[in-house]
């Protein structure tokens, strides 16, 4: 599911870009899991891209995931799923 990047009740936020194949696969993977989200492009919303830099040391590397506020850089379902149970 893609929501309003507004809205703040999904448990997890996307950073991704329209034209990241990484991005298109881990979303459709979050949609087969039944994961709800919320996707914020980092090419229309730039302002969110220093937390990503912060991050990665000074990359816009997408897809980042914000889990109950840790960075997963291009995480595997798998280790989403981990971190939404712990």
């Amino acid at each position: 599911m893609i929501h309003d990047p507004a809205a703040a009740s999904d448990p997890i936020t996307v950073y991704s870009t329209t034209w990241c194949g990484h991005c298109k696969r881990l979303l459709r993977q979050l949609d087969e899991a039944g994961i709800a989200y919320r996707v914020i492009d980092l090419d229309e919303y730039p302002q969110h891209a220093p937390k990503i830099e912060a991050k990665t040391g000074g990359y816009r590397t997408v897809p980042t995931l914000e889990v109950a506020g840790d960075l997963l850089v291009n995480p595997s379902i798998a280790q989403v799923r981990a971190a939404l149970a712990s």
